[in-house]
């Protein structure tokens, strides 16, 4: 990871002679004032008045171990913020000083016993979980002049935010009051004093010469750090004590089209590490995957917020712009919550499954699941074909395409196995790894493309069973109504049941709806209303995990081309089937939201276009076509790995 970090020193005699006139002379009486200063450039620590003293090594293993999160906290101790905001303060030394979006500045203040963390607005960390750690971290420490634990606690909490985990209070070690506070020269210097203070005027005269010669070269250098920028503002939302970088605010439209991209991006690397996470269970067993099945899971639980969010603002559209930036703020730094994590876990989930030392064996068990595959999608492509006399093309359309594709996924998987053979043979093993893992997520396709077409099968004949009961259903809630709104539909549905071939669902879904119209009608004790009711609601939950699994489906093995959009939707599906289990009016809503998904899934798939729509394509095109639009392989035709944005294309990286 590119560090970002302070300029570099100067010459080392007059910073050896500079740093003998600062302990020879004695300190002023008044307060000191410190201005935003450079920060020292031989590591993460500026510690300008002595605070941490012995343990200053613990403080540094500290921060090495939140590095390892590729998030670089620099710590600086000052006597003072020099008559400004803490936040104005640590905002103005982060800007001197050049730091990254990957770069915490913590700063503290030991006379008033003040601090201030500034953080980059596309830092990762959400105002919260600064907050969080400022408080329960940071500030307990400062309390008890624990200079060094703040530091402590705010590596460590830092790193358990990261990581999904609570923030803990540091272990206190109460330390001076003041460090460096005292304007006394000790006894046995003050023999050097004089000496250090004509030193201290030859190194003022080496030092103005210096800078005449460094502004000189300013006129005519760019400076390495930063550009000119233009006016900013400062989020309003941040408290003193939590800074934030000031940064030109993203227009709004830029903004709306980042959190789309990250959406799209985060949920691939869920998808994918969630799919590879499946097979390394399979080789290895759940105890030794634990660590990165937690992972997911907070991966997981961070992209549903911020589709949550995405969908809150599609609900609302006439938010105002403040919400609207908080909120497309707020989906970005979770989609990079979510992406660090997994980033985070993807050397050691590689260590774990060594899938270059154990290519052979993996490729041994993809081309057992080949094998086992070509007979399922035969058996989904022949029950959808025994329905053609009894279902319309509207019935069967959503899965009618995916026998044949489950058979282009499954030649890609077969063309990437034999290329893992070859590696192997050659004692390539990168080449072999490469191929393997290719071919694992065709597999995973060609048995999830299968089982959607095998099931929508068995849906359609479950819904023509279930006509007949709730047509009689129907009949009984009319209790002999002949006109009416509700006995317009019901009659309807009757000749369309009664059709050679129809829509099994869809006729299903219109006699319930007919029903629960004459239902609304009957007084609310009557007898037989509540089993209907109850039969409905049965009903209902069956058709929205339908509806949810098959938008799930199509947008798994299609999502090289799916946008934000059927995403949000999708996840706002799940989230409502999930509420249904409780409340039974949440089914209708998530069948809603899945046929939404779905539309516009399947629109945005029509406007990337696919190799295999042509009916003179090859066999091969198609197989490269299909395995782009379902995002088996990215851009570079490298396959997807378990991991986030920074990660899940390793595989492209050669071995050192």
């Amino acid at each position: 990871m590119r560090r970002y970090g302070p300029g570099a020193p100067g010459p080392a005699i007059v910073g050896a002679l500079f740093a003998l006139c600062v302990l020879l002379l004695p300190a002023p009486s008044v307060a000191r004032a410190e201005t935003p200063l450079d920060l020292d450039a031989t590591g993460h620590i500026t510690d300008t008045v002595g605070a941490l003293g012995r343990r200053r090594p613990q403080v540094e293993a500290a921060l090495a171990r939140l590095a390892g999160r590729d998030v670089q906290l620099y710590v600086t101790y000052v006597h003072d913020f020099s008559g400004r905001t803490g936040r104005e303060w640590a905002d103005a030394t982060a800007d001197r000083n050049g730091l990254g979006p990957h770069d915490v500045l913590l700063a503290v203040a030991t006379s008033p016993r003040r601090f201030a963390v500034s953080a980059a607005q596309d830092s990762g960390f959400r105002a919260d979980q600064l907050r969080q750690v400022a408080t329960v971290a940071i500030a307990p420490a400062l309390k008890a002049h624990d200079w060094a634990g703040a530091a402590i606690g705010a590596a460590d909490g830092y790193r358990s935010v990261l990581a999904g985990q609570a923030v803990r209070p540091p272990v206190i070690v109460p330390g001076s009051s003041d460090p460096g506070g005292s304007g006394l020269l000790p006894g046995d210097r003050r023999f050097w004093a004089p000496v250090a203070t004509g030193a201290l005027l030859c190194l003022a005269g080496l030092l103005l010469r210096r800078q005449r010669r460094r502004r000189a070269r300013r006129r005519v250098t760019v400076v390495p750090f930063r550009t000119p920028v233009a006016p900013v503002t400062v989020s309003a939302s941040t408290e003193p004590g939590l800074a934030r970088m000031a940064q030109p605010l993203t227009p709004l439209p830029d903004l709306e089209t980042e959190a789309s991209l990250n959406l799209v991006a985060t949920d691939d690397a869920v998808r994918t590490s969630a799919e590879e996470l499946s097979f390394a269970v399979a080789q290895l067993g759940e105890a030794a995957t634990l660590p990165f099945a937690e992972a997911v899971g907070y991966a997981r639980s961070e992209l549903a917020a911020a589709f949550r969010l995405r969908q809150r603002l599609d609900d609302a559209p006439a938010h105002d712009d403040d919400f609207r930036r908080h909120a497309l703020d707020e989906i970005c730094s979770r989609c990079t919550s979510a992406n660090r994590r997994l980033d985070a876990e993807a050397a050691a989930f590689d260590r774990l499954r060594a899938l270059k030392a154990n290519a052979a064996v993996v490729l041994a068990r993809a081309e057992d699941a080949a094998r086992a595959l070509e007979p399922r999608i035969d058996t989904a492509e022949n029950a959808l074909f025994a329905l053609r006399r009894r279902c319309t093309e509207d019935a069967l359309a959503p899965v009618w395409r995916y026998p044949a594709e489950a058979r282009d996924r499954l030649a890609f998987a077969g063309a990437a196995l034999e290329d893992a053979h070859t590696g192997l043979a050659e004692g390539d093993r990168d080449r072999a790894a490469v191929s393997v893992r290719a071919a694992e997520a065709a597999l995973s396709q060609v048995r999830t493309l299968a089982a959607a077409a095998l099931r929508h099968a068995h849906e359609l004949n479950g819904s023509a069973r279930r006509l007949a009961a709730a047509l009689a259903d129907a009949e009984a809630a009319a209790a002999g109504r002949t006109e009416g709104a509700a006995f317009d539909l019901l009659t309807a549905v009757r000749r369309e049941a009664a059709c050679e071939r129809t829509d099994p669902r869809a006729v299903l879904r219109r006699i319930d709806e007919a029903a629960a119209a004459f239902d609304d009608l009957l007084p609310p004790d009557d007898p037989g209303r509540a089993a209907r009711s109850h039969a409905r609601t049965g009903r209902a939950l069956l058709a929205a995990r339908a509806r949810v699994s098959g938008a799930r489906d199509f947008i798994t093995t299609h999502r090289g081309a799916v946008g934000a959009r059927a995403r949000t939707r999708l996840a706002e599906a799940e989230r409502h089937l999930a509420l249904a289990r409780r409340d039974a009016t949440e089914a209708t809503r998530a069948e809603t939201l899945a046929l939404q998904a779905r539309t516009a899934a399947e629109r945005d798939v029509g406007v990337y276009g696919v190799a295999h729509s042509a009916p003179d394509t090859t066999r091969p095109a198609r197989a490269l076509g299909g395995a782009l639009l379902g995002g088996i392989v990215l851009a570079g035709l490298l396959p997807a790995t378990f991991g986030g944005g920074a990660t899940r294309g390793r595989l492209a990286a050669p071995e050192r």
